[in-house]
């Protein structure tokens, strides 16, 4: 439960269904930032502290809460947990419902065939229903993975707008979170993970500031690869350009202190922050990779650049940066655009719906 997509989805399930659900939160490896908020709040939240490989003492360990917790619905996010959940329904002897949700996907994506297999005549048995935040990741469960395509729904993200679609003068909006008003910043919200591609990021970034003088990066998030993003902005001297901001509860004050998104991701979903840039009315650099396309329409909501191409990236940026007439029709467009269709309303009543056909099935 750090903070990511997924696990953000599953904290706002959570929040937004209230007293609707009894929920107990399911961790493979570690609690993670949002588990221990949850716990603060009083929901249990248990930490299976999975051995590497195949651990099949996790399965039994799940078996074991669920009957002794009296769980009537597993909601797997992410294959790995959906295995182990399969897993644990075969020992089962307490009847439960098993539901699968995917999320991103891994790059390279490559799966090998006794997976495939197994997906196809095993463990796809063990779900009652499986769905996917984007259209993307529907068609990699079924091409890559093997799942049955006919057994496979979207539930799209979504996220809520007028925490991010308000006004407030540029000037004000810097200050409020102690920037300087006087320069302009590119933001990127993302975990410091090998998919995000910040290092990418980086080599785009070294080559804006030798045309934008009075522009800065802002890096939001947190994750092992810090350290080599540190170094990687020294050996290329722009560190005094790059703010590393950590894990922040005031994205949606940064979003609005800033100028231009972007998002350099080598696989992508439906991405969270990206949904709530647009609905900041922020202009998007984001590159044509998984969901990125079913929400960003190049050139006109926002720019869809070739994954890993560090001069593409820039040369998108720095048209925006130069032109505010630009910045201002995609932000606009952006932000109609997931007000009309990734509202988390709608995607917090579509599990719940969910939930409700599920346990009127047990």
């Amino acid at each position: 439960m750090q903070v990511a997509g997924a696990e953000v989805l599953v904290f706002n399930i959570i929040q937004q269904l209230g007293k609707k659900i009894d929920p107990i939160v399911f961790c493979l490896d570690s609690i993670g930032q949002l588990g221990e908020q949850l716990r603060h709040i009083g929901i249990p939240v248990v930490n299976f502290g999975r051995r590497a490989g195949i651990d099949i003492n996790v399965a039994f360990k799940m078996s074991k809460e669920i009957r002794k917790r009296h769980i009537e619905i597993v909601h797997a996010h992410q294959y790995t947990p959906f295995f182990y959940s399969a897993l644990a329904k075969a020992v089962t002897l307490q009847k439960f419902k098993l539901i699968f949700t995917e999320h991103g996907r891994h790059y390279p994506d490559v799966v090998s065939v006794k997976r495939r297999l197994a997906n196809r005549y095993l463990l796809s048995r063990c779900a009652d229903d499986i769905n996917a935040v984007s259209i993307f990741s529907a068609r990699a469960l079924a091409e890559k993975d093997g799942f049955p395509i006919n057994r496979i729904h979207v539930i799209k993200n979504g996220i809520v707008p007028e925490k991010y679609n308000y006004s407030i003068d540029k000037k004000n909006a810097k200050e409020k979170v102690g920037l300087d008003s006087e320069r302009r910043y590119l933001i990127c919200v993302a975990r410091f993970h090998p998919v995000k591609d910040h290092a990418t990021l980086l080599n785009a970034f070294s080559k804006i500031i030798k045309k934008l003088s009075d522009v800065d990066l802002l890096l939001v998030g947190d994750g092992s690869l810090k350290s080599l993003l540190e170094q990687q902005a020294m050996q290329l001297g722009i560190s005094p350009r790059i703010h590393f901001l950590g894990v922040r509860k005031d994205v949606s004050d940064l979003m609005h202190a800033s100028d231009v998104f972007v998002l350099t991701s080598v696989s992508e979903a439906a991405s969270i922050t990206l949904l709530e840039a647009m609905a900041s009315s922020l202009p998007v650099v984001v590159t044509n990779v998984g969901g990125n396309p079913e929400i960003v329409e190049d050139e006109i909501n926002g720019f869809l650049v070739a994954r890993g191409d560090a001069d593409e990236i820039a040369k998108a940026c720095i048209r925006l940066f130069t032109n505010d007439v630009l910045c201002s029709q995609m932000g606009r467009k952006g932000c109609e655009f997931v007000n009309e269709k990734y509202l988390l309303t709608q995607t917090i009543d579509k599990y719940n719906d969910l939930y409700v056909k599920m346990h009127g099935l047990l």
